[in-house]
This record gives C-alpha cells, sequence and structure tokens, in this order.
C-alpha cells in the first residue's frame, strides 16, 4: 500500500468514527453527566471503530486520529441537541 492510499484510508475511517459518534453525543447530552447512560453513550461506539480500523489494517499508530474523529462526533452531536432543544 502506498502512503497516500495509508493516509486516505486512516482519514476516511476517522470520518466514520465521527459519524459514528454523532448519534450518541446527541444521545449523552440528554443524560446526566457522569451517570451510567452517559458512560455507555460514550464509550458504545469504540468496539465499532476499533473493528473499522483492523479490518482497514490500519496499525495502533493511528489511534490518536481515531480518538480525534470520535471525540469531534460526540462534540458535534451534543451541539447539534443544543441547536434542536427549544433552550439552546
Amino acid at each position: 500500500m502506498t502512503t497516500y492510499s495509508i493516509a486516505t484510508l486512516a482519514i476516511m475511517v476517522s470520518m466514520a468514527a465521527l459519524i459514528l459518534n454523532l448519534p450518541f453525543g446527541y444521545m449523552r447530552m440528554n443524560t446526566r453527566k457522569l451517570s451510567f447512560m452517559w458512560f455507555v453513550y460514550i464509550h458504545l461506539p469504540i468496539p465499532a471503530i476499533f473493528i473499522l480500523r483492523n479490518m482497514a489494517g490500519l496499525d495502533y499508530k493511528f489511534i490518536p486520529l481515531m480518538v480525534a474523529g470520535a471525540v469531534a462526533g460526540q462534540f458535534l452531536g451534543g451541539r447539534l441537541n443544543k441547536k434542536a432543544s427549544p433552550n439552546g
């Protein structure tokens, strides 16, 4: 695999992590902070991201990029929830 294709694959998996975390970030905003469901909404997508990274054949060195995509998805999902709520 070329460096270009590896970088492209890494960005695609990171974007998938972002998109996968959007609904979980949205739902997380409706729960009490540090409650059980709050932790579930944060950690439930992690196995799927792990599987995507392994299926793509990406090394552990790309984990920070996947984490950045997941955090961005959680953040953006929460922002979408705030915009959708009547008080936000």
